[in-house]
């Protein structure tokens, strides 16, 4: 089957691309060719997808398109995340594809959502506003180098010895490994009871960021000291990760407006349909932090 991967050098595109090229004719489409791109077997398309030609030129031939794109870090990230998907929507439509595969936020669905998780939410309607089906997964924060939220939470436990954090530490989510995650994607491409249909996607716990910081902390035999305070606004949570992790300002706040949500599954019906045992928290943050 000929996927096409939208958003292929990112951390999840990579690992997509790589789970995929044994079994699948891969085109993976990028803005610029990243230089860890040696696969012969792979075919790099490099496209703007914010003009209408290159992802229509990106999508003609493919079978399946999988939507990884998310331009969180950018001043107008939501109206571009818009654009991208009506452009994706319709070239889909044109080249005649059977599915679109996004991978979406949990949580988007709250009456009181984020922007973040709105703008989520808004770009996989605007790709379901198309004629392709779309199979949308939500998933919560990813246990993966690259992932802005892991980087974040293990940036603090490196550079702190205390920390006094707003109440959204007590938030409950349910992180899932990278790992877990690329099986999900995978295992819905061309599956017939998948296509059109919306799943969760969560790992094998039910944690909260602090409980997570605890984890990790102990991971790198670290012993924290964290006290909760009401009155750290969204704003000043923002600039206060900036100035302690390597995650700007621009990606901080989105993220951090979005954590007093709970991003917990609801409907759990994916672990029947795409059936494996899920990592638990401690596994998938001990491979990612162990030495390559």
């Amino acid at each position: 089957m000929k996927v096409a991967i939208l958003g292929a050098s990112g951390f999840i595109g990579r690992e997509l691309v790589s789970k995929l090229a044994d079994d699948h004719d891969v085109v993976a489409v990028a803005r610029k060719r990243p230089g860890w791109s040696a696969d012969p077997e792979v075919r790099w398309v490099e496209a703007d997808l914010t003009r209408p030609e290159d992802a229509e030129r990106a999508l003609t031939g493919a079978e399946v398109a999988v939507h990884l794109i998310h331009s969180l870090g950018s001043s107008d990230y939501e109206h571009r995340d818009l654009l991208i998907a009506e452009n994706v929507a319709s070239a889909a439509e044109r080249a005649g594809l059977g599915q679109i595969v996004y991978l979406s936020g949990l949580g988007d669905d709250l009456a009181a959502v984020s922007n973040h998780l709105r703008s989520r939410r808004e770009t996989g309607e605007r790709l379901s506003a198309g004629t392709v089906p779309v199979t949308t997964l939500r998933a919560g924060m990813v246990i993966g180098r690259g992932s802005a939220a892991f980087e974040t939470i293990v940036a603090l436990v490196d550079r702190l010895p205390a920390m006094i954090c707003p109440r959204w530490v007590s938030t409950p989510t349910q992180p899932i490994a990278l790992d877990d995650v690329i099986a999900y994607l995978a295992g819905v491409i061309g599956f017939a009871p998948a296509i059109g249909q919306r799943f969760d996607v969560g790992g094998a716990e039910v944690m909260t960021y602090r409980s997570m910081i605890d984890q990790i902390a102990a991971i790198r035999g670290k012993r924290l000291f964290i006290m909760e305070v009401p009155v750290l606004t969204p704003r000043l949570s923002s600039w206060w990760l900036h100035l302690v992790t390597p995650v700007k300002a621009s990606i901080a706040r989105p993220l951090i407006d979005g954590l007093r949500n709970p991003t917990v599954v609801e409907d759990d019906r994916i672990r029947t349909l795409v059936p494996f045992e899920l990592m638990l928290f401690d596994d998938a943050v001990r491979a990612e932090l162990s030495p390559p």
